[in-house]
């Protein structure tokens, strides 16, 4: 948050949602990246989508995980369909989740979607598999 201006509530909550979703080492990363120019825009992506959104206790943060990957993925937003997929290690989200949910985007969304989605998953799983040193079946 800005050194000038006070954290809110909302704020903390999502900085806290924040980083038990994607990881202190993600989080810790992209705040180093923080500048002025994007200081206001950080900040509402951690007040609005995880102080207000994520922070919310209707949905369990697997759920949430299912959703945000399956529109991700009908929106065609590449990185951010990776940052969740990495994201479900820490929300409970399997392999099997993400497949079902990205079967959804085939019907809902469109297949072409969805495939590049499948193969954006199978990356990651590879990724994530060989940076904890084993290998894969990708679900």
């Amino acid at each position: 948050m800005s050194k000038d201006k006070p954290m809110s509530d909302k704020y903390a909550t999502g900085m806290e949602t924040r980083r038990r979703v994607l990881g202190e080492a993600y989080v810790d990363r992209a705040e180093q990246r923080r500048s002025t120019f994007d200081d206001p825009f950080q900040n509402l992506i951690v007040e609005s989508a995880w102080g207000h959104v994520w922070s919310r206790p209707q949905w369990t943060p697997r759920e949430r995980s299912m959703v945000t990957i399956a529109l991700l993925a009908a929106l065609g937003h590449d990185e951010e369909v990776a940052m969740h997929v990495r994201a479900c290690a820490n929300t409970g989200a399997t392999p099997e989740d993400i497949r079902e949910a990205l079967l959804h985007v085939a019907i809902y969304a469109g297949v072409p979607a969805a495939n590049r989605a499948i193969k954006i998953a199978k990356r990651t799983f590879d990724e994530m598999e060989a940076e904890a040193g084993g290998e894969t079946d990708n679900a």
